[in-house]
């Protein structure tokens, strides 16, 4: 079984510094989009700040749990974006996800390997393992439609 120290550094992988799975991560992608590519709608895909905050929304959800606070993420609210109106709000948005990543994984890997298997806030949600476990998941697929949508724009431009 995988122990809070690996799980801290797959979850690393996906958003801050890996490229074994997917050959990329979110700070690679984000830290080269720039707020106009971010903000721009591809048909009815969800635009690059929008998949930011959605990934980062799950991510200071569970870290508020992970401090002892609250679960009080609802998913109707995870895309509720705010309006991404210059670099600024673009830099603020990714130095956020990023900024909650790192102190997601640390907070993570101080756990000791046995939280992994207690409840997670309710038991209809499952242990932690599980739960950490969707969030990697939930971020690689989030990251790939980030990676396509930058492609689609590139080739429309």
């Amino acid at each position: 079984m995988e122990t809070t120290q690996q799980i801290a550094n797959r979850f690393r992988e996906v958003i801050l510094n890996g490229t074994w799975i997917a050959n990329t991560n979110y700070k690679a992608q984000v830290l080269n989009t720039t707020w106009q590519q971010a903000t721009r709608k591809v048909s009815t895909l969800n635009t690059i700040a929008a998949l930011t905050f959605h990934i980062n929304y799950y991510i200071a959800g569970v870290l508020n749990v992970f401090k002892g606070g609250t679960l009080d993420i609802k998913d109707v609210n995870s895309f509720n974006c705010p309006p991404i109106t210059s670099e600024q709000d673009w830099h603020n948005l990714r130095d956020t996800l990023i900024t909650n990543a790192e102190y997601f994984a640390v907070t993570l890997e101080q756990m000791p390997n046995t939280i992994l298997e207690t409840v997670f806030v309710d038991e209809k949600y499952g242990n932690y393992r599980r739960n950490i476990n969707a969030m990697i998941e939930h971020s690689y697929y989030h990251l790939g439609q980030i990676t396509l949508i930058k492609k689609l724009l590139t080739t429309e431009q």
